[in-house]
């Protein structure tokens, strides 16, 4: 039988970011965004897939994959760490996914989050969202300024989640944290409770529907602080995203109110180092002056990026600027930063600029 504790300490051990168990295939890591299989174990079997999930999941938790053939949830070794774990079936198998969640909240000066993240979590009421794809550390960088809200204002705060990943004690905020099965059954119901639970803050783990969004709106609009994530690449197609969710005809007032309450879009993404051991994060940041506010409601988002380019002393910066920074430091190759870009071209001549500039200094 698989020993699954067995498998997440290698996990740790290793530093990987994610288990997979997936049938015909032996258990594989990724490490420092590399698939590593684990030659070393057998291959898994059905049985074996059916055995971890019995050993990890409650009969409840079992009983929602039965109807559902799909499950999240969170998986905690004390002493080790906490993994939130995804179920799918597969060619009539089971296939688990474990995503590493450390027991500590790094810094986000550790992180290396931009610096105004400080800045903006300690704004009194309005929207910040955090995009970019699937595990490039979204839920870290939320963690990380709800972790520095948490020690330097009294606020409360109420997080929904699926599942919970990071847990959050009280210091000087105070706060509830929801997961979506055990504590409430959707993220729109939990939000429009939330706004009954006297909530300064509100964390939202996804806004992946118009009911939830819309909600998320309404809270923002009426002196709250809303944080979620969106699944999106960059700014301009985060408030294109949200904008498309809505019928033509209610487009035009929901530019309105997004111009309104949105704080800041930070998008951002994950590059393996040079040196070929660890991984850093890119960032896009846009801060909702009013020149940004200005294009988000006459519909022009493909200028935002030119107004992030150029209002950098407010904190601002594109993708490419970031990734030509990181390019420059030497901390990430050239032709890694290009496969991360959403506009290599512009990206290129960026790099080119910079050293252009270091070679006349």
């Amino acid at each position: 039988m698989v020993d699954i504790n067995d498998l997440l300490r290698r996990v740790t051990a290793n530093n990987a970011s994610d288990l997979h168990l997936r049938v015909p295939s032996p258990p594989v890591l990724r490490i420092d965004g590399e698939l590593k299989v684990q030659e070393d174990l057998p291959a898994l079997s059905d049985k074996d897939t059916e055995a971890v999930l019995e050993q990890i999941a409650t009969p409840e938790q079992q009983n929602v994959f039965s109807r559902d053939m799909e499950l999240d949830f969170a998986y905690g070794i004390p002493g080790l760490a906490r993994f939130r774990v995804n179920v799918m079936r597969q060619r009539g198998t089971l296939s688990l996914c474990f995503r590493l969640v450390p027991t500590e909240i790094a810094s986000i000066e550790t992180l290396g989050l931009p610096l105004i993240c400080k800045e903006l979590i300690l704004k009194p009421r309005g929207m910040i969202l955090v995009t970019g794809p699937t595990g490039s550390g979204k839920s870290t960088t939320m963690a990380s300024m709800l972790n520095y809200l948490n020690e330097n204002s009294a606020r409360n705060v109420i997080t929904i989640e699926n599942p919970i990943e990071y847990l959050h004690s009280n210091r000087k905020c105070l706060i509830a944290q929801r997961e979506l099965g055990d504590d409430t059954h959707s993220f729109d119901i939990a939000l429009i409770h939330a706004l009954r639970h006297d909530p300064d803050v509100i964390v939202v783990g996804e806004m992946r529907d118009l009911p939830t969004v819309s909600t998320a709106l309404r809270a923002a609009e009426t002196g709250h602080l809303v944080m979620a994530t969106l699944h999106t690449v960059d700014a301009a197609q985060t408030v294109d995203r949200i904008i498309d969710m809505y019928s033509s005809d209610q487009q035009p007032q929901i530019r309105l109110q997004f111009s309104q309450v949105v704080v800041a879009v930070l998008s951002q993404t994950l590059l393996p180092k040079a040196t070929g051991k660890g991984r850093i994060a890119a960032f896009e940041v846009m801060i909702a002056n009013t020149a940004v506010r200005n294009l988000i409601r006459d519909g022009k988002t493909y200028e935002l990026n030119n107004v992030m380019q150029l209002n950098s002393s407010d904190g601002m910066q594109t993708l490419d600027q970031s990734l030509a920074r990181l390019v420059h430091m030497k901390v990430v190759t050239p032709e890694e930063a290009l496969t991360h870009s959403s506009h290599p071209d512009r990206l290129q001549k960026l790099i080119q600029f910079e050293y252009k500039n270091k070679a006349s200094i």
